[in-house]
């Protein structure tokens, strides 16, 4: 399978690439054997998602995937932040190639992370995800 349009146009312009200074909910995921490493950040007010940002190491499709998790995730509560799938991800890139599946469960278990940081008042979760 080749790239949809959709991931190509996510991976050349993409809309929230960087860091929330005061970002309240970080999550940090990496896979060395594909050299993928994602930040989430998060700003969560009023247990709402309002922003979300990331930085990515690594290919289209994980660029692609940090990109779209930043869009899906925006306006939910927190409660439904956690709820988004890979599914979801790979749905608005209009597909994924197989062997590039594990891109969108990074961002899905980043934004996880992010969630448990925040919850965690700000302390890293004890769970490291970076293999």
């Amino acid at each position: 399978m080749a790239y949809s349009q959709a991931l190509i146009e996510r991976f050349r312009n993409p809309k929230n690439v960087g860091e929330i200074a005061d970002a309240n909910g970080i999550g940090r995921v990496g896979n060395a054997s594909c050299g993928d490493i994602m930040e989430i950040y998060l700003k969560i007010e009023n247990n709402i998602v309002v922003d979300a940002k990331f930085k990515t190491f690594g290919c289209a499709s994980a660029i692609a995937s940090s990109d779209v998790a930043c869009d899906l995730i925006r306006g939910r509560t927190v409660e439904d932040a956690l709820k988004l799938t890979n599914d979801e991800i790979v749905k608005e890139l209009d597909g994924l190639p197989a062997q590039k599946i594990h891109c969108s469960i990074l961002a899905s278990e980043a934004i996880a992370l992010a969630v448990e940081y925040y919850r965690n008042g700000g302390k890293m979760p004890t769970e490291d995800k970076m293999v």
